[in-house]
């Protein structure tokens, strides 16, 4: 039903979520070199520090199949960064996938260290399979906070990622905290499952128990058709 979406109704859509960020005064960025990004995020007060599948240091991500997005306020200061990359999933579900810790790391076996484990009991999470866009490693300076900016800043993320490679799948995983304040369904995630990835990288100092969000091809069309409606389809 939504397969005649157009290249201009991506670049419609594209084109309204950045104006909307830019109104806010965010000047958004993208790139693809992750030895930059992980030099960037580690110095943001109040971020987490970069998970290891946006680190190059662990994960090969490679050109053409990750990208991040930073969002700069009107003096240069870095307000807002996030990431995406693309694994292909052909032969594999996402459960594997992320049972097996390549979600994480290139090669577990040197790069995980002693006592590393994920499990994801999300019962979809065995059907997910192809290609297979995450987006993750989100941030959102607090002054920035509680001005609508989540949907267009989600639909930036998604566009481009249309754009580079028509995932059949895009996900994220989330605290549960996320799901409480409703701030995944702000995202734009459609579907949501518990114990996601029940995470434990000891080295890392990172035990999680997120939840698994995530949106069909057809979910993505659907959002993307939208463009038609301009800005005003993207305002939370």
């Amino acid at each position: 039903m939504w397969d005649n979406v157009t290249t201009l109704d991506v670049s419609k859509f594209i084109c309204a979520a950045f104006e909307l960020a830019h109104k806010s005064g965010l000047h958004i960025t993208m790139g693809d070199d992750f030895e930059e990004y992980v030099r960037i995020t580690g110095r943001l007060p109040g971020k987490y520090p970069t998970y290891p599948n946006f680190h190059p240091e662990y994960s090969d991500l490679t050109h053409g199949k990750a990208f991040w997005i930073i969002g700069r306020d009107r003096e240069g200061r870095v307000a807002h960064v996030q990431a995406m990359r693309l694994d292909e999933l052909s032969n594999t579900s996402l459960a594997e996938y992320l049972g097996t810790l390549r979600a994480y790391f290139a090669d577990p076996d040197l790069k995980a260290a002693p006592g590393s484990s994920c499990s994801c009991e999300a019962p979809t999470a065995r059907s997910i399979t192809g290609l297979v866009a995450y987006r993750g490693d989100l941030w959102l300076r607090e002054d920035f906070r509680g001005r609508g900016l989540l949907a267009s800043l989600g639909r930036i993320a998604f566009g481009l990622a249309w754009a580079k490679w028509t995932p059949d799948f895009i996900y994220a995983l989330v605290a549960g905290w996320n799901i409480e304040k409703g701030i995944a369904d702000r995202n734009g995630y459609l579907h949501k499952e518990p114990h996601g990835a029940i995470l434990r990288l000891p080295a890392q100092g990172i035990y999680d128990d997120d939840w698994l969000v995530w949106l069909t091809r057809e979910d993505v069309l659907k959002m993307l058709s939208s463009s038609s409606n301009g800005a005003a389809a993207i305002i939370e």
